[in-house]
């Protein structure tokens, strides 16, 4: 007996020498992030996108063959939202896993950011970004970036930090601000592309020219800026869409051997609306579907480069949006034409009501995600930054703060128990700062707490004048105004009533006393001074 076990453990020992000659290699590579097994990132962010912009949301007007077939393959969500309903504070929260009225020393970042504002990201706090670089991935943010370059102010001096390569990105290049807003050029990393040191870009004097638009493509705002004459030529609105898609797709083929994180950021759909020609007149609500179907096709190319270098299987997608429509001019016209550009929601962008900050959201991954599924799970955009250190196995539970949720359970399973319970959600206004809980939606204040233009030739029509128009209805707003005797805040009961129609506030006064409580232990301070560091433990 002993010299038949003398010769099995000779035996073991033998394999499993074996098998440790085999191994070492592929467990360094898991522990340090670089292994084939690691799942690249794509993550898309539309603007502006509405929550019934897309085909497989219930649009009819437009056709968006690609984002519907992401959906087919992947899981839809219907009750996912941005943490703000405007573009600068939901990003924030999107990069930082914080609520924007953390920003700024809790003051908060409420609305669009300044052209002259530095970087409203400390380089200390952790980032998706940072995430990402933690587990040795490649990382790169293609497209509108509009949280800052520099410390404090931006004049525009290159080089153009600190900047996105400063908060876990290590390839930038896209629109530095919106495509609405000067400066009109294009930034690759901390330089303008173009950049002339004889001909730097300056504030004020005479505008250098820039492309303009006919009326119905919504408004872009007079360039601000004068120099850089060069720079300003490169910049072309309609041709932005396709430059993007071409720096995103040439950069995955750049890193396609090994585990990378992509954030591409559209400036579709941001007025104004500025399809390349190829697209124009091809959908049935005019330069607003354009723009649509355009970004249907940037969709398509991103997931056919995944396809062309062998990377769908391995591959997370999400796919989503900044914040909910915006009624504007194109806005207007396409709901002219038959399209519902937020669905059936009450309320647009920059509002707290549905249509300001549900959005569109899917995720794709083949094997791992079911296909053609869908979560009612309520998640929100600062969800990503928990979520995605799950996913490289780091410890949500170390962040400072826990606004952030790790939501890859329901993107990979079905729990049959909500995962967020409660959510902090931000208008552009303060006075609207809400709450949902459940079922339960409270809002601090009457009206959207966003735009509240209500005539045609304004471009931010928004708010109780824009409820007629949408053919909604609501209990506190008639003939386009807020009633004299409607409460003094909001409460929605979203599953009996998620087009908002009635305020029930004065028939649950304990529901509204328990989310104001909550609410107030979140609501924006007022001290003075720069910006404090947010420090974690995972940078």
């Amino acid at each position: 007996m002993n010299h038949k076990l003398r010769a099995l453990n000779t035996q073991l020992l033998l394999v499993l020498s074996l098998v440790a000659g085999l191994l070492p290699n592929a467990w360094l590579n898991t522990a340090s992030g670089s292994d084939s097994s690691s799942p690249n990132v794509v993550y898309i962010l539309a603007d502006d996108l509405g929550y019934g912009d897309l085909g497989c949301y219930g649009a009819t007007k437009v056709q968006t063959p690609n984002i519907d077939q992401l959906a087919k393959t992947g899981r839809m969500f219907s009750d996912a939202h941005s943490a703000s309903a405007v573009c600068t504070p939901s990003r924030y929260a999107l990069l930082t896993g914080e609520y924007p009225v953390r920003a700024y020393e809790g003051r908060g970042v409420w609305g669009p950011l300044s052209p002259f504002s530095g970087l409203i990201i400390d380089t200390q706090t952790p980032t998706i970004g940072k995430v990402f670089q933690n587990k040795n991935y490649a990382t790169a943010c293609v497209g509108k970036w509009h949280l800052g370059f520099g410390k404090d102010k931006n004049d525009w001096s290159v080089p153009l930090r600190p900047g996105p390569n400063d908060v876990g990105f290590d390839y930038y290049f896209g629109v530095p601000l919106v495509n609405s807003g000067s400066p009109f050029v294009y930034v690759e990393n901390d330089t303008i592309v173009g950049y002339d040191p004889a001909d730097p870009l300056r504030a004020g004097g005479p505008p250098s020219p820039t492309p303009t638009f006919p009326k119905e493509a919504s408004r872009k705002s007079p360039n601000r800026f004068t120099g850089a004459l060069a720079a300003h030529k490169i910049y072309d609105d309609e041709k932005t869409g396709t430059l993007l898609t071409e720096k995103a797709v040439a950069w995955i083929t750049d890193n396609k051997d090994d585990p990378f994180f992509l954030y591409f950021a559209t400036t579709n759909i941001h007025h104004p609306f500025t399809p390349a020609p190829r697209f124009k007149g091809t959908s049935q609500c005019g330069l607003y579907g354009d723009y649509i179907h355009e970004l249907d096709w940037m969709v398509g190319e991103i997931m056919q480069s995944l396809e062309d270098n062998g990377l769908s299987e391995n591959t997370l997608v999400i796919f989503t949006s900044d914040n909910g429509g915006m009624l504007n001019l194109g806005g207007r016209n396409a709901m002219r034409d038959g399209h519902r550009i937020n669905g059936d929601l009450l309320g647009f962008k920059f509002g707290a009501w549905e249509g300001g900050h549900r959005v569109p959201f899917i995720a794709r991954w083949p094997g791992k995600i079911e296909a053609d599924t869908q979560s009612n799970q309520t998640i929100c955009n600062v969800d990503m930054l928990a979520t995605f250190m799950a996913l490289t196995d780091q410890d949500p539970e170390s962040l400072e703060n826990q606004d952030s949720i790790n939501v890859l359970p329901c993107l990979l399973d079905n729990p049959t128990e909500p995962l967020r319970t409660e959510l902090i959600l931000a208008p552009a206004k303060a006075a609207n700062f809400s709450i949902r809980k459940g079922k339960w939606m409270y809002i601090g204040a009457k009206g959207s707490g966003g735009f509240n233009g209500g005539k045609e030739d304004q471009h931010a029509w928004g708010g109780a004048p824009a409820v007629a128009f949408a053919g909604s209805e609501n209990s506190d707003i008639a003939d386009g105004k807020i009633k004299r005797n409607a409460p003094p805040a909001q409460l929605y009961d979203l599953e009996k009533d998620l087009q908002q129609t009635n305020n029930v506030y004065r028939q649950f006064p304990e529901v509204v006393q328990e989310l104001e409580a909550k609410l107030e232990a979140h609501r924006p301070a007022k001290p003075t001074g720069k910006p404090r560091p947010r420090k974690g433990k995972n940078q």
